[in-house]
């Protein structure tokens, strides 16, 4: 798989909530090669050099960008949500092993949470409307990429934690219902670790194939570091350690030791 390493240029950049932001790149060659649930390495700015990674939300195949939605965390996304549609960003990508085992199914349910909701909006896209999502958000006002969601999915569901938006709980309470009535063929999802591994138990309790993406904090974003080490387990059941950034970011669920 080839990565690319350059100076790209931002074609736009919006401000979706207090803190999260949404940007779309020109990178044809990028764009070209990635896939759903990959994610790229992005200098922030001139003063800090350290690459975050942020997962790709989109790939325009066609106008040759791609898509990353990002929460500003901390002084590198605080600088980065800085940058205006002309800027350029020094992209490395695109990185890690993504969502390519769903192409083996023929409809899917995303489950996402929080700023783990974006990635999976290629996800749903290329299941062409065979493909339903549960979102959960901790309130209305941190609620994204909702109407995206819609115009690619059969059936969209949303939660927050108190109520203000959709069904007052968590996606698992969705996940459950649907499990239980109309099962779908593979679960995707993306979200805090908590989640994701009770959407991982309810999918072996319902047998369902499950694939996850994981977030660690990432140094070199290709393996070499070893920063973002996550346990997993072999074939015969022993725990050992992966990597999130070359590895992953998406595992078998059944792979991964929470």
């Amino acid at each position: 798989m080839a990565v690319y390493q350059d100076d790209f240029p931002i074609v736009s950049a919006e401000k979706l909530s207090d803190t999260v932001f949404d940007f779309k790149v020109s990178c044809p060659q990028l764009a070209s090669d990635a896939f759903p649930g990959q994610f790229i390495h992005v200098i922030c700015s001139a003063e800090k050099l350290l690459r975050r990674p942020i997962s790709i939300c989109e790939i325009d195949k066609t106008n040759s960008t791609i898509r990353f939605v990002f929460e500003q965390r901390g002084e590198g996304t605080r600088l980065l949500s800085g940058k205006k549609a002309g800027d350029t960003l020094n992209i490395l990508g695109p990185l890690g092993k993504g969502f390519t085992a769903l192409y083996a199914y023929d409809s899917a349910v995303v489950v996402g949470g929080g700023i783990g909701v974006p990635p999976l909006l290629e996800v749903a896209k290329s299941f062409n409307g065979a493909c339903d999502a549960i979102l959960g958000f901790r309130n209305s006002e941190a609620a994204i990429l909702i109407d995206d969601f819609f115009d690619v999915c059969g059936d969209v569901s949303v939660t927050t934690d108190d109520g203000s938006l959709g069904t007052h709980g968590f996606v698992t309470d969705v996940l459950r219902k649907r499990l239980e009535n109309d099962p779908p063929q593979v679960i995707a999802a993306c979200g805090p670790t908590i989640m994701l591994k009770n959407v991982a138990a309810l999918a072996k309790m319902y047998n369902v194939d499950c694939y996850v993406s994981l977030e660690e904090r990432m140094g070199c974003g290709v393996g070499a570091c070893l920063v973002c080490a996550c346990r997993t387990r072999d074939e015969n059941g022993d725990i050992k350690h992966s990597h999130v950034c070359s590895d992953g970011p998406v595992f078998n669920a059944e792979e991964v030791a929470f």
